[in-house]
């Protein structure tokens, strides 16, 4: 784990060094909307190091996750004066952080103490690895990474708005990429709501002491969705900032542009999550490398192993 978070880190230094140095200069504009961004970021990423250290509870910045992307774009559409394009961007990521602000809600993730709240299960198992038997490790861990790799990605995700600002009048094509990515929410929403009913229905069946049947049997969702890919939450969650971008590019009428380097190092992320919690399914569930070998991971194409 240690190898995979020192090479986001580097990817999330490098890669936006690079992409600003190639690409088309910030215009002082973008530059100021920027500046106030990233102190923000700072600020937020600092309080989420300082109360999980303090808590113990490492998952304050999902609490964050579906909340600062919305109001870092609402930042930049109502610093650019309410550009047509800006606002459309702005409703599409609203919908997207209030959907998953409920879900992740709905499993106790919140709490009226704002420190507390339901805690990732996958933090207790990385704390309990080796190589963080040292507290330092730990917490330079939760510094660099889970702190401010994870709200600074959460940053990156969102500046194709700031790459859209001062661009031309909407098309058809930004409505067309507003309707592709709201369709992701969508599947994103089925998803998640199969996983519920599924764990909510399994939760139940042990508690009252029945028999499980052999779909609750095995342990995990293997059906629905999940039976078509691994994570299709995950899947629909890059595909939902990968379309995003595509909001820069109908704004610049270039394909390739600086602002891309968010939605792919979010890819880079979800597929070194996605394969730590496959590690912790796999201990738990003997028919999950079965799962494995039958079902991909994130693109509903089957190859062979």
């Amino acid at each position: 784990m240690w190898k995979t978070a020192l090479f986001l880190i580097v990817t999330i230094i490098i890669i936006p060094f690079l992409a600003f140095r190639i690409d088309t200069p910030l215009s002082p504009g973008q530059q100021a909307i920027l500046a106030d961004l990233l102190r923000i970021y700072i600020i937020a990423a600092a309080l989420c190091f300082i109360t999980s250290t303090i808590t113990g509870n490492y998952s304050q910045v999902d609490k964050l996750w579906s909340i600062m992307p919305v109001i870092y774009v609402w930042i930049i559409c109502i610093r650019s004066g309410y550009e047509a394009r800006l606002l459309l961007m702005a409703v599409v990521a609203s919908i997207w952080g209030i959907r998953l602000t409920y879900n992740f809600a709905r499993r106790g993730g919140y709490s009226l103490k704002i420190w507390a709240g339901e805690q990732d299960y996958r933090w207790p198992v990385l704390r309990k690895k080796p190589e963080f038997a040292a507290k330092w490790k730990w917490t330079l861990f939760n510094l660099l990474f889970i702190s401010f790799y994870q709200m600074g990605l959460i940053l990156l995700i969102t500046l194709p708005a700031l790459k859209s600002l001062g661009s031309g009048p909407l098309s058809w094509v930004d409505y067309l990429i507003a309707f592709i990515a709201i369709s992701f929410v969508v599947i994103e929403t089925v998803a998640d709501q199969q996983q519920w009913n599924f764990q909510k229905e399994k939760k139940r069946l042990i508690e009252s002491g029945q028999v499980l049947p052999e779909k609750y049997k095995k342990g995990f969702l293997d059906s629905g969705l999940w039976g078509i890919v691994r994570h299709p939450n995950y899947a629909s969650e890059q595909s939902i900032w990968i379309v995003f971008y595509f909001f820069s590019v109908s704004a610049t009428g270039s394909w390739l542009n600086w602002s891309v380097i968010g939605a792919v190092l979010l890819i880079l992320l979800f597929y070194g999550s996605s394969s730590f919690s496959e590690s912790i399914s796999m201990s738990k569930y003997p028919g999950y490398v079965e799962y494995q070998e039958k079902t991909p991971r994130f693109i509903p194409i089957r190859t062979r192993r």
